[in-house]
């Protein structure tokens, strides 16, 4: 099946596989990455479709959209799914959609996002991002493709043992996040468990990271806004010195949320971006500081709140400068539960072996798939996307790309676990 207006050029030869390098695009052998494990119907769709599949990734890759402005990304996706014979249902915002394959009472739920960074694009690719500024440079196009090649791939087959509800999640990029759009439109009604993939750049292609318990931290924004009479540099004790309150905060808040809270939990505060003032002899009359607080602990997350704003205070009480501290609480930690991840588990081992089975660490990072969980259960693992030759290119850099043959396991995991959730 052909969706897009123009393909890109690609190997059809059998046994062979695209590889991505830094010159563009090569042929290389077929080692046994991803081949050959699972029902027939599965087989025989990723033979007859795997350069279709390439395909969608390359023209979303280069067409990559904003968090909520996916439009022609739902479009395309909207397209695919309704040339299987599915009926995917948009979203009300516009962007983003939901559908189901297969029949009965169960359900369980595949995720991906679907939007792009605000971020150019340095990798050369022949398809790069068209769009000046904007790129995938998360992998989110492979959350997309991943999941449009499992959708495919399920609708082939003869029979399910049950409903698989396909998401396609807009605005992961920005905080709370497009998880909070999903659930609101009842995207998760009646789904028992959920399961995503996230690329990993430095894991190998052809493996796949899992862990029960915490994957990811909860991920909050603070900006705290100070205020001064302002005055001269020579007399500082005439007024509130408004950057040394600024310096106090700086080094003070996060010394003192370490004393305050349980070190295993992960708790980590960074300042990235701090102004006052212009002129060297001059105190300012206001200044702005602002920064990320990450928890891996999801009761921790919930106090943190009310205990930064009694930290500032009292770092500033003294100071005599005025303060307004905007807290915006972004997404939970993903929380994987143990049975969710032992199904998450035997798909991939049932879709390539006990040998693609890896650990992984929890992230500082955030991911609002963490609000699904907060519903119902499930588990969150990391897609290996590393060519193993060329140094990993880590996400949210331009240089980022990644290996395409790992598209096709993530298909074979997505329909595995899938299968293993509803048997």
């Amino acid at each position: 099946m052909t969706i897009l207006d123009s393909r890109p050029e690609l190997p059809s030869e059998k046994g062979s596989e695209v590889l991505l390098t830094e010159r563009g695009v090569s042929i290389a052998p077929v080692d046994d990455l991803g081949e050959g494990r699972g029902p027939s119907w599965l087989d025989d769709w990723l033979s007859a479709n795997g350069s279709e599949v390439i395909a969608w990734r390359r023209h979303i890759h280069a067409h990559p959209e904003l968090s909520r402005k996916e439009y022609r990304t739902t479009e395309l996706i909207g397209d695919v799914l309704r040339s299987a014979g599915l009926k995917p249902r948009v979203l009300p915002g516009g962007t983003g959609l939901v559908c189901d394959v297969g029949s009965g009472p169960r359900c369980v739920a595949l995720r991906a996002d679907i939007d792009a960074l605000p971020l150019r694009e340095n990798t050369g690719a022949p398809y790069a991002s068209k769009v000046d500024g904007v790129s995938h440079a998360c992998g989110h196009d492979a959350h997309t493709t991943v999941l449009l090649g499992a959708a495919l791939a399920l609708a082939s087959a003869t029979e399910l043992p049950g409903r698989v509800r396909l998401v396609f999640q807009p605005a992961e990029e920005i905080m709370p996040g497009g998880a909070l759009d999903v659930l609101a439109a009842g995207g998760l009604d009646g789904v028992e468990r959920i399961f995503g993939l996230h690329c990993d750049p430095r894991l190998q292609a052809g493996r796949i990271g899992t862990r029960v318990g915490a994957i990811t931290s909860a991920s909050d924004l603070l900006e705290l806004r100070l205020t001064s009479p302002g005055g001269h540099t020579s007399r500082p004790h005439l007024t509130a010195d408004l950057v040394h309150a600024l310096g106090t905060v700086i080094t003070g808040l996060p010394t003192l949320l370490s004393r305050r809270v349980d070190p295993r939990s992960g708790t980590v505060l960074v300042w990235g971006a701090v102004h006052a003032g212009e002129a060297a002899n001059a105190v300012p009359q206001d200044g702005v500081l602002r920064g990320t607080l990450r928890t891996g602990d999801r009761d921790i997350w919930a106090e943190l709140e009310p205990l930064v704003k009694e930290l500032v205070s009292s770092l500033l009480a003294p100071l005599g400068v005025g303060f307004d501290l905007h807290h915006r609480r972004g997404v939970p930690p993903v929380v994987n539960d143990r049975e969710s991840t032992m199904l998450l588990r035997a798909g991939i081992e049932a879709a390539l072996g006990e040998d693609a089975l890896a650990g992984t660490q929890q992230s500082s990072g955030g991911e609002d798939f963490g609000w699904y969980l907060e519903h119902v259960p499930g588990s969150f693992a990391r897609l290996g996307v590393w060519d193993g030759e060329e140094p990993p290119r880590d996400l949210h850099q331009p240089t980022f790309n990644l290996d395409e043959r790992a598209l096709m396991v993530g298909v074979r995991v997505m329909v595995h676990t899938a299968l293993a959730a509803l048997a």
